[in-house]
């Protein structure tokens, strides 16, 4: 199957909390974007090499086939936050803690008219109008779908976001403020958390909730760790049911996108051997 690459160009950005940057981009291109059900709609931004010429339009099987892996664009995964093809924008949110990285510098630095690459959209959440309550669960990396789900949940629906940023002072507006009928939003700290990586500060605060009667609908997305405990949680002792339970890891704390990718096949090779041998 061809990957379709959609070429953008940036329109504005904006600073949304110290280590948020929102990029709004648009251009003929989006005309082709599809639109799609799904809160957690994610695309592949591809970030070019520095100093290799690409095919123009970039063709990314060309490239597959033509050019040595080390010379292939950088892909970072990136959730829509909002998709308006009447106004012609579409919106991401990227994490930036100063250098480190590819994308959040990027979009730091990024400037009106600067190309914006992607493939996709995929995606496979969005909050279930039927249930009788949702549990909404993520850290940074999480927000932009949370946000995207809160817009969709029907008014006055029993919500209970837990989510996770560096410190005071980093947390996102949400959609419709800070008081919404039937919605209770804890923030927690990683700057508060034991030790210094946080992973199980989440799992330990959701462990201590009451849950809502009723067939919740629960979104639980971030740092692999937390979600990985936070799934066994929620199945065996919380009483969700898995088809309810929208849940996945989207970093990995140590490793890039690259290192992550390799730690979820490894995973997921153990899981299926696992499965084989019981």
């Amino acid at each position: 199957m061809a990957r379709r690459v959609t070429e953008l160009e940036v329109l504005r950005t904006e600073r949304l909390t110290p280590s948020m940057v929102r990029v709004v981009a648009g251009g003929d291109g989006l005309a082709a974007f599809p639109e799609t059900p799904y809160t957690d709609r994610y695309v592949k931004i591809l970030f070019p090499q520095p100093g290799v010429e690409y095919p123009e339009p970039l063709d990314m099987d060309r490239v597959h086939a033509e050019y040595p892996r080390e010379q292939w664009p950088v892909q970072r995964t990136y959730t829509v936050r909002s998709l308006d093809h009447a106004a012609g924008e579409l919106v991401i949110d990227f994490v930036h803690h100063g250098d480190a990285g590819i994308a959040g510098p990027w979009a730091a630095a990024a400037g009106p008219g600067e190309p914006l690459r992607l493939m996709g959209p995929g995606g496979a959440y969005a909050p279930d109008p039927d249930a009788d309550a949702h549990l909404l669960v993520g850290d940074e990396s999480a927000l932009p779908a949370v946000c995207a789900a809160l817009e969709r949940i029907p008014d006055g629906a029993p919500v209970i976001a837990v989510l996770q940023v560096g410190a005071p002072g980093e947390e996102l507006e949400l959609p419709g403020g800070t008081e919404v009928p039937g919605r209770t939003v804890h923030w927690l700290y990683r700057s508060e958390a034991a030790g210094d990586t946080g992973s199980t500060q989440v799992p330990e605060f959701v462990r201590g909730l009451a849950l809502p009667t009723g067939r919740v609908h629960a979104f639980v997305h971030g740092e692999a760790i937390a979600v990985k405990e936070l799934r066994r949680y929620l199945t065996r002792e919380a009483g969700v049911a898995r088809d309810d339970l929208s849940v996945s890891g989207y970093w990995r704390r140590g490793r890039d996108e690259e290192g992550f990718r390799e730690y979820k096949q490894a995973e997921r090779a153990q899981e299926e051997a696992a499965a084989q041998a019981g």
